[in-house]
């Protein structure tokens, strides 16, 4: 039942990436910005057809898409490595007599780290969304180039952006799907996979 259920919501969903009419936007990076991330034979996706009714916001809305997959990515490698328990040596906290080691992986990690611990993460979040890579800054090219190269090869340079974008997007759905999967099953990803609990249809432990 299951099964039928989710091939249902596929087939439903398919027809919202009918192609949207696409104005060329273009940004500092010299590429239309409406062509970036469009997997054929898919096209673009706009169900609500807003680069039709409101052209002007698409820009603002595609520097967040892009914002929120870079912070995804990050976190989705994050939170292999700490489910791997890869962590720094040392103390996290001297004063509160912590380690990197005593910081449990999963969402609840971060109810392990002090008041004054995670005050130091929100400024530099700060710092990073309003001076070093401001939002502002819709193009988000931030002058840091691909691992610190300039990439001059138009062809090279949007191919890279569309891996980009639509790694991201994975990363996004990988990122909510792991902590959706966390909360359900009561398990973190590591005692998921330990347990050999990975799928939700054949483990032999009901559905999830």
């Amino acid at each position: 039942m299951m099964k039928i259920a989710v091939t249902t919501l596929l087939i439903a969903s398919a027809s919202a990436f009918a192609p949207a009419p696409a104005s060329k936007l273009t940004t500092s990076l010299q590429v239309s910005e409406v062509e970036l991330g469009v997997t054929e034979p898919l096209g673009v996706y706009d169900p609500l057809g807003w680069l039709a009714t409101q052209p002007e916001s698409f820009e603002r809305r595609r520097a967040v898409e892009r914002k929120h997959g870079r912070i995804a990515m990050a976190a989705v490698v994050g939170n292999i490595v700490h489910n791997n328990h890869i962590v720094f040596d040392g103390y996290l906290s001297p004063s509160n007599d912590l380690k990197f080691s005593d910081v449990p992986t999963g969402i609840d990690g971060y109810k392990a780290i002090p008041t004054a611990g995670v005050a130091q993460i929100l400024a530099f979040f700060a710092l990073v969304e309003l001076a070093w890579m401001p939002a502002s800054k819709y193009d988000g090219d931030y002058g840091v180039g691909w691992c610190g190269k300039n990439i001059a090869d138009p062809e090279e340079k949007t191919r890279k952006l569309n891996v980009e974008l639509n790694n991201g997007r994975a990363a996004m759905l990988g990122i909510i799907g792991n902590m959706v999967g966390e909360c359900i099953t009561g398990q973190t990803m590591y005692e998921q996979y330990a347990g050999n609990h990975i799928s939700p249809f054949g483990d032999g432990q009901g559905v999830f």
